[in-house]
């Protein structure tokens, strides 16, 4: 199918297409293959549905590199959504996020306060394909990206965000701060709270307990959001 098609089965449906539900139903298979071609909101019924595409998907030059896309993992209904940057190369070989040290470290720190990634967390990136050499992604990948990330933040409908690092903040909000700045404040996005916090990958960097330091701020941090998801449940 043309691009110009798939720009219409993706787009202004209901003014360019008759029976839409049906042609939806039997070109699902189709992916949007450039950046250009928009992926609105309601596109996708669940998270299996969208990793299908994601799997296949080259809306940005990263497709040609990735071993695996990496979408997602935790409960897909969890009340806490954490957005980190994009996959390493353990998470690019096993198709999963925060599955390295980093992981480790995030999993340990959930569950000091009684969170799991099993039950209370979903977890994704602002990039579902690893950049090289791990660099950071560039706008123009983000921007690629991101339709996927706000469907999962649809589909998922989360009470809290939490954004690891200045990339995650960006990407979702728009503001340019640095993340030492902003890290441990809560800002209302789209009817959700978000926490901007360091990623687990800083606080391996830098691991003195001391106070004031990252890891003894990612505690305040984190006690902070058990505590907000307990009021926002009660």
């Amino acid at each position: 199918m043309s691009p110009e098609s798939q720009l219409n089965l993706f787009g202004q449906l209901e003014e360019a297409i008759p029976q839409v539900e049906s042609l939806q139903a039997n070109s699902f298979e189709l992916i949007p293959t450039s950046s250009s071609i928009p992926i609105p909101p309601g596109t996708y019924s669940s998270i299996s549905q969208l990793s299908t595409h994601c799997q296949a998907c080259h809306r940005c030059e990263l497709g040609n590199t990735r071993i695996n896309a990496v979408v997602g993992r935790g409960s897909e209904h969890a009340p806490i959504l954490i957005v980190g940057e994009g996959p390493g190369q353990n998470e690019d070989e096993q198709g999963l996020p925060f599955v390295g040290r980093s992981g480790q470290l995030l999993e340990k720190i959930l569950a000091a306060v009684k969170l799991s990634i099993e039950q209370d967390v979903y977890i994704c990136n602002v990039v579902r394909c690893r950049p090289p050499e791990n660099r950071v992604p560039t706008p123009a990948e983000v921007a690629a990206c991101k339709p996927y990330l706000l469907e999962q933040i649809r589909l998922v409908n989360p009470k809290i965000i939490l954004l690891t690092g200045a990339t995650a903040v960006k990407a979702i909000t728009g503001k340019k701060d640095g993340i030492t700045k902003i890290r441990g404040t809560w800002i209302e996005w789209e009817g959700r709270w978000c926490m901007p916090i360091f990623h687990p990958a800083y606080l391996l960097r830098n691991p003195a307990p001391d106070v004031g330091k990252p890891k003894w701020l990612m505690w305040q941090d984190i006690q902070a959001i058990r505590a907000k998801l307990d009021e926002i449940s009660s």
